[in-house]
């Protein structure tokens, strides 16, 4: 008897990294939608039919926050399964820095607020984020070598 094939899912996930005195600070959305109402997660969401997924990251980071991506830089892709309780999904993660003064962003789109947050607390457990983040951030911080 065959297997049934897995549907999956593909989404990109933007990374954005900044600096005050030294300390990296991320950009977390907290999300307006199940799953994970109201939590923290990384600005990103499901790539469009036929759309590139550097372009997904951009757009997402757009509609969620307002802000503009420029130049991204692949940190990974995360397909293991039950990373996302919807079924499989598979994220291209994307990283963003940002030199000088952190930007203002404004939640918009499914974000029900963004702000910027100690990145080492989300990476490593002192603050709880949505489904698989904390992996990508800290992901993330060792390829711009702040570990």
């Amino acid at each position: 008897m065959e297997a049934e094939p897995e549907l999956a899912h593909l989404a990109a996930e933007i990374i954005v990294l900044g600096e005050i005195q030294g300390q990296p600070w991320v950009l977390l959305v907290k999300r307006r939608y199940q799953p994970y109402q109201g939590q923290w997660a990384l600005p990103g969401g499901q790539a469009d039919v036929g759309e590139d997924l550097r372009a997904t990251a951009i757009r997402e980071l757009r509609e969620e926050t307002g802000l503009t991506a420029g130049l991204l830089r692949l940190v990974g892709v995360y397909g293991y399964p039950g990373r996302d309780p919807r079924g499989r999904w598979v994220s291209w993660a994307y990283l963003k820095l940002v030199a000088g003064e952190l930007p203002t962003a404004t939640a918009g789109d499914d974000a029900a607020d963004v702000r910027w947050h100690p990145a080492r607390e989300i990476a490593y457990g002192g603050m709880r984020v949505a489904f698989d983040h904390a992996h990508l951030v800290r992901d993330a911080l060792r390829l711009a070598s702040f570990t």
